[in-house]
Parts: C-alpha cells; sequence; structure tokens
C-alpha cells in the first residue's frame, strides 16, 4: 500500500526585507526534502502550500522555526494518497494575496481574531452578527455558512470596492469575517476598519480551522480548496467536486451531469464562451 502523502500549508505576515536572498535557502531545503508545492516570498510575509513524506515536512518546520520570524507558525495539515503538486517553486511575489493596497500591512495592524468554537458559540446563541466571506464568487458557489453576505467579487482585489457598497447600519453591528484559511481575512479586516466597521473579527483558521475544531454545523456545501483536490467537505475529505480543465471553474455533481460538461472540453460555465 502506498504511503499518505502529507500535506501542508501557512502563512505569516512578517517584514522580510531580505526576501530576494530568502529565495535560495528555501528552494534548497525543499528540494532536499523531497518536497513539492509552493513557496510565496513577500516583503510582507510568507505562504506555503507543500507535499511529500512525513519526514520531508518535519525536515521543513524545522527549518522554518530557525528563523525566529517563521518559528511557531499554525500550520494545516492534510493527506492525500497521491502527490498534489507537479513540482517545486518558490516564487518572489509583490505580496502573498493580492489586494493592491500597500498602506494594508497586516503585520502591523489587522482585526481580532474570534475561534472556531466561540463562533459556533454565537450561532448556537443567536447572536446579532453580520457573517462576510470574503473569497471569490466560484468559491462561494461550492459552500458557505449560513446567512452569509456573499459580496459577489471575482478576485480579492474587488474586495474593497464591494465593502464600500455594505449597508451604513452594518458598520456598528460586530462583523465576522472568513475565508479559507484566514489569509485574507488578515487584509480584508484591515480593509474594514479602515472603512469604519466598528466590531470587526476574523475566523481564526478560516474554514479549513472551523471545520478541524467544530464540524460543519451552520456550514452548507463543500469548501473550495487551491489544490488537486479542489474541494473538501465538512469532514476535511476530498469531495466529489472536479475542475473544468477549459476555464479552471469547479463543478458540483450537479453540474457534473449537465450535457454541457464534456471532459477536458467545456462545461456550464464556459460553453458560451467556445
Amino acid at each position: 500500500m502506498a504511503e499518505q502523502v502529507s500535506n501542508i500549508a501557512g502563512y505569516r505576515f512578517v517584514d522580510l526585507p531580505d526576501r530576494d536572498h530568502l529565495r535560495q535557502p528555501f528552494l534548497e531545503k525543499c528540494q532536499e526534502a523531497g518536497l513539492r508545492g509552493t513557496v510565496l516570498l513577500s516583503h510582507e510575509g510568507i505562504n506555503f502550500f507543500l507535499a511529500g513524506a512525513k519526514q520531508g515536512i518535519d525536515a521543513y518546520i524545522d527549518f522554518l522555526n530557525e528563523d525566529s520570524r517563521f518559528a511557531d507558525m499554525t500550520l494545516k495539515y492534510s493527506f492525500t494518497d497521491y502527490q498534489p503538486f507537479n513540482r517545486m517553486n518558490v516564487r518572489l511575489k509583490k505580496e502573498i494575496i493580492s489586494l493592491g493596497m500597500d498602506n494594508v500591512k497586516p503585520a502591523q495592524r489587522t482585526g481580532d481574531e474570534i475561534t472556531p468554537t466561540e463562533f459556533k458559540q454565537w450561532l448556537d446563541e443567536g447572536r446579532e452578527v453580520a457573517i462576510i466571506d470574503t473569497r471569490n464568487d466560484y468559491e462561494i458557489r461550492l459552500g458557505t455558512f449560513q446567512n452569509a453576505v456573499d459580496l459577489d467579487i471575482k478576485s480579492f482585489r474587488a474586495f474593497p470596492e464591494a465593502v464600500k457598497n455594505l449597508p451604513v447600519e452594518m458598520k456598528d453591528t460586530p462583523v465576522v469575517m472568513f475565508c479559507t484559511g484566514g489569509i485574507r481575512c488578515e487584509k480584508a479586516s484591515v480593509v474594514m476598519m479602515d472603512a469604519g466597521f466598528s466590531n470587526v473579527k476574523q475566523l481564526k483558521g478560516g474554514i479549513l480551522g472551523y471545520f478541524e475544531e467544530v464540524g460543519g454545523e451552520y456550514w452548507d456545501g463543500d469548501c473550495f480548496v487551491f489544490d488537486h483536490r479542489v474541494a473538501l467537505r465538512p469532514d476535511l475529505e476530498q469531495s466529489d467536486v472536479v475542475q473544468c480543465f477549459a476555464c479552471r471553474q469547479p463543478l458540483t455533481v450537479e453540474e457534473q451531469q449537465s450535457p454541457e460538461y464534456v471532459v477536458e472540453e467545456s462545461c456550464p460555465h464556459c460553453i458560451h464562451l467556445r
């Protein structure tokens, strides 16, 4: 039986003035450890998705902990029966999550976190709360929290403009925002605070952290992930969602039954573009 592949994801907003000099050591360590995936390095921080044997992942974590800026990072683990990445890349980026606003610096200031357990307690108690989904429209199609606000954005760069269209009365309502793993909310919370929202919290660990800590209550559907698994169920197992080869849109089981879905050719989302 094939050994399970360990998957790891993590990020941290931290000033990295030596970004350019970090690329080669990271690449060499990941290659030496037999890992594949992507490490993004920016002056604002680090973001990575890696997969390989457990001992390789452990070696990478030891390497991270040698630098105080990366030590004791919150990490997300999962397992697959296959290697989900084709190659190893270490990329230098302007931002580890693209927003295009230089004044948003999560390493210096960000919204308070709310744990999944506390958030679920709020929902259990029926508290007044505005739940904001900061993700893109194609992610939200697959699943979201019950009663969450869908901003109908195609990319995270559209988030600041969408915030301007939220009701004024929401500015004094407790807000809990969420994304897949938490990274987008670090920046999104700053945008919302700057827009005058007085009580902004971000879901610690994002949707995946919620699934891991409290399960799937108050969640409908699956959660899109940015790797070959495409989407996960609340039990953190791979769902039956696939991606269209032509346009990369995720497709639910129902959409896969459509006559417009032809493997490697088209789907209901891109058939009209042919």
